[in-house]
């Protein structure tokens, strides 16, 4: 029988005193994976070809006229599913955000670095673009360990171009697209068609994006997710016992050698097939490591060489520390089922908040500073501001009325009407008139309602400042 200990850890834990990425000296070093193939790894392609027509498409859907995503950062601009948002639906935003935050809390906890491994872009676009060029050019991890440590000659120089080539070019590809996402597929085509000239900015933030996701996918690499990526910092504190992760059986495994002479081996041979694998590098059978991506190409390996042995699969599988302690089957726990109530609860506040939204709002304000102004012996008025944000598609022609018990007329600064542009915004000044005798005390409180062509739009409640009751009697 094993004496391994019933933990998922190793005996040593030296390992964890440094990344696999640098070496002793503190100086990079250079992870060449082996091409993983199986079951996993062909699922993951399938994935990588639909995420890539998602991201790719996307730009160019568009719903009420309007991309169907845009986060214009600069402008403020946010349109989600053709819903356009401003800084005004900023609660919203906060909202949504805390529900995402809620989501990653809860799908860590019972999925581990799942996301990671299928969906994140860094991982999609690493090894499912970049890494199978690198394949396509220079060969298999033996074969690029070779060119690296053979001398500059023609045929190493003209595979380095060309990777390097082919990298920049899927680089601006992305960096394109990925602007299309801020500015919009229809300014981005002004930038690429246009004289250069005309969008400095523009074309700037275009070679910036693809500068960065150049260096990123042809230096950086793996690092993005062991160093930059706070979410393998995360996990550590998400993570439990039952959550599901890329996991080795060391109770079936261990003790690991491949001797035929010796007896009460595990199934492990220790032939190192899921290490070389690794895109970051790791030894996934020391157990939970934060470098660890979740990417399944240990278990593609150890499947392979298991069918060799003639042995079951599943000796590296997805499972919980506590399925391969203790035997326990994959279960949805109490604190799971906290966090799924907590995100429906989120997902349905932030529902009604989109379902009640206005499409037109306006933000009143009594002038600053200003007392009231005496119209002769009977009325009263207060100088007041609008600011109006318009999200719909279509130019807008406002009226401001006031409604409620009290009447009064408003009189506008300039234009009878209001008009504000599609997706922009507008402001206006205007009087409140008010008679005398409807006003019985300092402030009233008076409800400001918007009209177009007789359809309430919006609105809002607004204070009017008055003599009061004991001011207005004195005077009589």
């Amino acid at each position: 029988m094993s004496n391994v200990k019933h933990s998922n850890e190793p005996l040593t834990e030296n390992f964890r005193d440094r990344i696999a990425t640098v070496d002793e000296a503190g100086k990079r070093k250079w992870i060449y994976a082996y091409k993983p193939k199986g079951f996993f790894y062909n699922a993951r392609t399938l994935l990588s070809i639909f995420y890539f027509i998602v991201f790719f498409g996307l730009p160019f859907v568009k719903m009420n006229g309007r991309p169907l995503f845009l986060f214009n950062i600069p402008n403020a601009k946010f349109i989600l599913f053709g819903k356009i948002f401003w800084p005004q639906d900023f609660f919203i935003f906060g909202i949504t955000m805390i529900t995402f935050v809620f989501f990653i809390i809860l799908f860590t906890a019972a999925f581990g670095r799942l996301f990671c491994g299928w969906a994140c872009p860094q991982t999609n676009f690493m090894e499912m673009m970049f890494r199978k060029v690198e394949y396509l050019v220079l060969g298999d991890a033996p074969a690029q360990r070779q060119l690296k440590d053979a001398p500059w000659h023609l045929d190493k120089i003209t595979k380095v171009a060309i990777k390097h080539i082919l990298f920049y070019g899927l680089s601006f590809i992305i960096a394109n697209f990925f602007l299309a996402y801020i500015i919009g597929v229809d300014d981005l085509y002004k930038i690429i068609t246009e004289p250069v000239s005309l969008h400095v900015v523009g074309f700037s933030a275009l070679l910036i994006f693809s500068a960065v996701f150049y260096a990123v996918y042809a230096f950086f690499r793996e690092q993005a997710c062991t160093v930059v990526c706070p979410y393998g910092r995360l996990q550590s504190v998400l993570l439990d016992r039952n959550s599901m992760i890329v996991a080795y059986d060391y109770k079936r495994g261990e003790p690991r050698g491949h001797s035929k002479n010796q007896e009460n081996l595990g199934d492990c041979i220790d032939c190192h097939q899921c290490v070389k694998v690794c895109p970051t590098g790791i030894d996934i059978r020391n157990g939970v490591q934060m470098e660890c991506v979740g990417c399944t190409a240990c278990i593609d390996a150890c499947d392979h060489i298991m069918d060799k042995l003639e042995k079951p699969r599943g000796l590296i599988r997805y499972a919980s520390e506590n399925t391969i302690a203790n035997g326990e089957p994959l279960r949805y726990t109490n604190r799971m089922k906290m966090y799924t109530a907590l995100c429906f609860l989120l997902l349905t506040v932030l529902s009604v908040l989109l379902v009640t939204r206005k499409n037109i709002d306006a933000t009143i304000i009594r002038t600053a500073g200003m007392l009231y102004q005496e119209r002769g012996r009977d009325s009263i008025s207060n100088l007041y501001s609008i600011r109006m944000a318009n999200k719909t598609s279509k130019d807008v022609q406002l009226q401001i009325r006031i409604t409620g018990k009290i009447n009064g007329r408003v009189e506008m600064i300039g234009a009878p009407l209001l008009h504000v542009k599609k997706e922009a915004q507008g402001a206006g000044t205007f009087f409140i008139v008010l008679p005398r005798q409807v006003i019985d005390k300092r402030k009233t409180e008076l409800y400001i309602t918007l009209f177009e062509d007789n359809k309430v739009v919006g609105g809002g409640k607004t204070t009017f400042l008055g003599p009061g009751k004991k001011h207005h009697t004195h005077k009589n």
